[in-house]
């Protein structure tokens, strides 16, 4: 890894994981390229930054998501480092923080994963919601990736309206000056009709074959599989 100054280092160690919609599978990708990368040797971090949808505990608020990305990580890190922003009603996460008062601090999140970043090979930073998912009244997710110098990993997830979707997406990711790493299918319909003509669609209007495929809620074997696939395709293993 070229690590010849701190955005460089960044750049290398780090993935933004957004979709093209919220319900595509970010956290059942995320999740499974955490275990891959833990399973060959690295130091894995993981933050979402942005959480709503979550449950009061003896803890405080906790989202499933970031519960799950947690677990699968191999440094350690308190919940507050990992998830800087909780919030309970499964609502978009600016109207969430609108309705608590509570103002998102984008230094905060740029502090957590440069620390955690120092500690670890690679950091997994999962979105929330698609691309242009808002998180306060001027900014939204596509503000983090680039305020992290990370590039973006799409989750496609495999549905009627993808290939739009999909297409929008990349443009946008491209748009806003974030290197795209590439995109991940994920087999969200299994009633899809036609999805190898989808997926050949797919492949030519993305311009490259996908970093993993994803077959419809798979059990924990097949979800190691494509995740190793994701991280032998984004050069983080060599084997």
């Amino acid at each position: 890894m070229n690590r010849s100054s701190p955005q460089a280092a960044h750049s290398a160690r780090g993935l933004f994981i957004t979709g093209t919609d919220t319900g595509v599978g970010k956290t059942l990708v995320a999740v499974s390229l955490v275990r891959a990368l833990v399973h060959h040797g690295l130091r894995v971090s993981v933050l979402k930054p942005i959480a709503s949808g979550s449950e009061h505990t003896a803890e405080g608020l906790r989202n499933s998501d970031a519960l799950a990305l947690a677990a699968a990580a191999n440094v350690a890190a308190s919940y507050d480092e990992i998830n800087p922003y909780c919030f309970e009603p499964p609502i978009s996460p600016h109207i969430a923080a609108d309705e608590a008062g509570i103002s998102v601090d984008r230094d905060r999140i740029k502090h957590n994963f440069d620390a955690m970043a120092a500690r670890s090979d690679v950091v997994i930073v999962e979105g929330a919601g698609g691309w242009y998912a808002p998180i306060s009244t001027t900014h939204s997710m596509a503000d983090l990736p680039r305020l992290m110098g990370i590039p973006a990993v799409l989750v496609v997830g495999l549905r009627l309206g993808c290939l739009n979707h999909a297409q929008l997406s990349r443009r946008a990711i491209e748009a806003d000056g974030v290197a795209f790493a590439g995109w991940i299918g994920n087999a969200v319909d299994p009633a899809l009709e036609r999805a190898s003509e989808n997926l050949a669609t797919l492949r030519e209007r993305l311009g490259r074959e996908p970093l993993a495929l994803f077959p419809h809620a798979p059990d924990d074997r097949a979800a190691v599989v494509a995740g190793n696939a994701a991280a032998r395709a984004l050069s983080l293993v060599s084997v």
